[in-house]
């Protein structure tokens, strides 16, 4: 029955609910598993969720108990065994015990994929490996995680690629880009969008507004607010229409 002031969606067997402006956690048949108590509380992951109280962050389990006790500014969910956290201004990593594993001493960072992860120092970011290494020193405008071996990079107002060791794959060229996916990338350049493959080359010259991943060999393009998809030559298997 309608009880709550707020909710979120289920996830993992638990939702997130607010009642007179704290937050709890309720299970499928409405039970309150953790009463409200929180200032705010995310969703778990990995058998911990980041929740705040009186203007710090910690984590707890799925029995509402403090793995990790309130003291960061700011946190993130846990991924590949580490999370972000900030404190005095400074971002760094912690493993489930709460362990301090990257001292707190980047500008920003992001989570950790496949070992590596997006840090920001001053105006540029860098990427680092689990002991904090960096791998790829600071120098982009903007970056992205590694999929499918590759990394979305900005310099100069542009986008292109690297690979793990901070080498040009695809120099920077096009207005924006997205991840690899199927050995295509959507680019966009001249306010039109098309594909590359992983050497960079035009495999669909940009002529589209929007386009998608391909799925099942086909991607849905709108050209004019028309919509149609195409096969991975760039020939229309149903033809746009409003």
């Amino acid at each position: 029955n309608p009880q709550f002031d707020n909710v979120r969606n289920f996830s993992n067997g638990f939702a997130v609910v607010s009642i007179g402006g704290k937050a709890g956690y309720i299970d499928k048949e409405g039970k309150n598993i953790i009463n409200p108590q929180f200032d705010f509380a995310w969703d778990f992951n990995d058998g911990l969720a980041a929740v705040s109280t009186g203007g710090k962050w910690g984590y707890i389990d799925k029995e509402g108990k403090y793995i990790i006790n309130p003291q960061f500014e700011k946190v993130r969910k846990f991924s590949d065994g580490l999370a972000v956290v900030t404190t005095g201004g400074k971002t760094g990593y912690i493993d489930k015990e709460g362990k301090s594993i990257i001292d707190p001493q980047f500008d920003a960072a992001g989570d950790f994929f496949d070992g590596i992860a997006v840090v920001t120092t001053g105006d540029k970011k860098g990427y680092i490996d689990k002991k904090g290494k960096y791998i790829i020193n600071p120098q982009f405008d903007a970056a992205g995680d590694f999929s499918n071996g590759l990394a979305a990079i900005s310099t100069g107002g542009k986008w292109g690629f690297i690979d793990k060791e901070g080498k040009y794959i695809i120099n920077p060229q096009f207005d924006n880009v997205w991840n690899f996916s199927n050995g295509f990338a959507v680019v966009s350049s001249g306010g039109k969008v098309g594909y590359i493959d992983k050497e960079g080359k035009y495999v669909i010259n940009p002529q589209f507004d929007i386009m998608d991943n391909f799925f099942d060999g086909l991607a849905k393009v709108t050209v004019s607010n028309k919509t149609g998809y195409i096969d991975k030559d760039g020939k229309y298997v149903w033809n746009l229409s409003n």
